[in-house]
């Protein structure tokens, strides 16, 4: 199938068009938004599933438009060329920057749009979450390129989208939803982190600084580690001090792909970014099975209860 362009741009297939949101991350913000649905089944007996739902699209569109704006400003600022790894939608001139700008735009007008659409059916903690989010899908290539990017993932990817979810299904501001949040959210983090530890050599030369290239890439490696592992013993301890039901414990079972990411990781010490080419996809792969390990438990728990 071709999609034409009436402005003049390139032609391309909707294959193409796929490809250039990159589809595969899109666990990254779902699974935050899927577990906190997950947790308001089992918390919160009156809840407003179409606004769930409706937030849970809403955070796909916007990760879109984070991607392709992330993007467009890597290319210009010569952080992705011909020899990096990732993506390669401008690199290999598959996409000119402008339709990748404009996608971008377009698909943050809709997010926009969305979100406002949410906002007025629910309350205004929702616009100040929404306004968080989009501040921080804006401002993200800055704040990467300055050791920050880490931290606004955690924040827009994990705490804002948790919170906003459960708000917009409930009404209620439940603060307690940020424990769900950290376990998700340091696996989405390690998503970014493997991927600045891969491109090290490559960022330095664009004169940008990521956390990964403050810390160097053996200390980022075993930081990573930590992200993919860490989850596991922050549920047990939840588990074991009543915050999560017992059913959660059931995320062990998800351990096996966090293992195997591990050996992945620690070949970069042998072999260099090579080892960790495509980590990035293997640790958005885990937050799949995590995540929906973990949803499963506290669905199990509001069914069993």
């Amino acid at each position: 199938m071709q999609l034409f362009n009436k402005t003049g741009m390139q032609r391309h297939t909707l294959k193409e068009w796929i490809i250039a949101v990159r589809p595969w991350s899109f666990p990254a913000s779902a699974m935050p938004v899927i577990v906190s649905l997950a947790y308001m089944f089992a918390f919160h007996e009156a809840a407003d599933w179409v606004n769930g739902l409706w937030a849970l699209l809403n955070i796909v569109v916007f990760h879109a438009a984070g991607n392709t704006w992330s993007d467009y400003f890597d290319y210009r600022r010569g952080v992705d060329a011909e020899d990096t790894f990732g993506v390669r939608t401008l690199t290999s001139g598959m996409f000119a920057p402008r339709e990748i700008f404009v996608l971008s735009v377009s698909l943050l007008s809709v997010a926009l749009l969305a979100g406002a659409g949410l906002w007025l059916r629910t309350g205004m903690p929702l616009l100040y979450i929404g306004l968080g989010g989009m501040a921080c899908a804006v401002l993200y290539p800055f704040l990467k390129y300055n050791a920050l990017g880490d931290v606004v993932i955690f924040i827009a990817y994990a705490l804002l989208p948790t919170l906003g979810t459960v708000y917009a299904g409930t009404r209620t501001v439940d603060w307690s939803v940020l424990s769900v949040a950290v376990p998700v959210g340091l696996i989405t983090v390690a998503i970014l982190h493997c991927n600045n530890t891969r491109d090290i050599s490559t960022d330095s030369r664009a004169n940008i600084i990521t956390f990964a290239m403050k810390i160097g890439g053996k200390a980022s490696v075993w930081l990573y580690c930590l992200e993919i592992l860490v989850p596991y013993l922050w549920v047990s301890l939840c588990v074991a001090a009543g915050v999560f039901p017992a059913w959660c414990l059931l995320i062990w079972l998800a351990v096996f792909p966090a293992v195997r990411n591990v050996r992945t990781a620690l070949g970069y010490f042998r072999e260099g970014a090579a080892a960790i080419a495509g980590l990035d996809e293997a640790t958005a792969r885990l937050q799949l099975v995590f995540s929906l390990v973990f949803a499963a438990s506290f669905i199990l728990s509001g069914l069993l209860s």
